[in-house]
């Protein structure tokens, strides 16, 4: 990773321009971040499913993000043009 990670961030997945949230909260350990994902709260997201950090955004590779983790960032932008 090229920076740190902190709260603010905006999160990313590797296979999409969009974002779909923002880090909320990283543990004490520093193994896992909260996302806040739109339209659908916060998920534990281990940090082995970082692909980079730069430019305060954290891109995430999508294979490695459980499942409800991935159908609300499909989701997270249902809400926008309504």
């Amino acid at each position: 990773m090229n920076e740190k990670i902190e709260v603010g961030y905006q999160t990313f997945v590797s296979d999409s321009t969009d974002d779909f949230g923002a880090i909320r909260e990283i543990s004490r350990d520093g193994r896992q971040v909260t996302v806040y994902v739109e339209n659908a709260g916060d998920f534990q997201v281990p940090v082995t499913s970082v692909v980079s950090v730069q430019s305060e955004k954290v891109t995430f590779d999508c294979r490695k993000l459980d499942r409800r983790l991935r159908v609300a960032i499909g989701h997270a932008h249902d809400a926008e043009g309504v």
